[in-house]
């Protein structure tokens, strides 16, 4: 598959088998990941490959987390919560390192950590992996990002779940055109 055909046909699949990922391939899309553009060579993505009973204990720590929060909810929203981490075989969260070299920008950061995301949701389609980006009120709650070796301050900006698709190959749904997003300034 060439990048554009990848770009143009890839799309977030929830819908996975439970098979686990073998190692070499979650190693092919942190490598792919890597490749993003980067300002000054910071590197500032970290990433927290999850699989197994990693999965649960961030389902324990979500869980508890809504419960601290909402003691009187009942154990079917708690379990519901307690289930998000188990929706894929393999959960990759992606941080952003805090800036080490002072010419760094903030904002750079993240958008090269989004650029690694985006690079290795589109490494999973080429791969014939099923992926969609996720975040909701965790990827903000201190206590998850302490939980994934993260500093309480810096930006938690994606849980990749991923697996083995369930229902083969889908058609890729229409997307808006560029047309409306888009200014030309040329040189009349």
């Amino acid at each position: 598959m060439d990048a554009l055909e990848a770009i143009f046909t890839r799309q977030s699949i929830s819908s996975v088998r439970p098979d686990p990922i073998p190692r070499e391939l979650v190693e092919r899309l942190l490598s792919a990941a890597v490749q993003a553009p980067n300002h000054y060579h910071a590197r500032p993505w970290r990433f927290v490959v999850l699989q197994g009973a990693a999965r649960e204990r961030l389902g324990d720590l979500l869980a508890s987390i809504l419960q601290s929060a909402h003691p009187d909810l009942p154990p079917a929203a708690l379990d519901k919560e307690r289930a998000k981490p188990l929706r894929a075989p393999l959960v990759i969260a992606v941080g952003v390192a805090k800036a080490e070299d002072p010419r760094e920008v903030a904002i750079e950061d993240v958008c090269a950590a989004a650029a690694a995301c985006q690079n290795l949701l589109l490494a999973a389609h080429a791969l014939g992996l099923a992926a969609r980006w996720r975040t909701g009120e965790a990827a903000a709650d201190s206590r998850v990002k302490t939980f994934l070796g993260l500093d309480p301050g810096q930006p938690l900006i994606a849980f990749l779940y991923i697996g083995f698709p369930l229902n083969g190959q889908l058609t890729p749904p229409q997307r808006p055109s560029f047309e409306d997003r888009a200014l030309f300034l040329d040189s009349r």
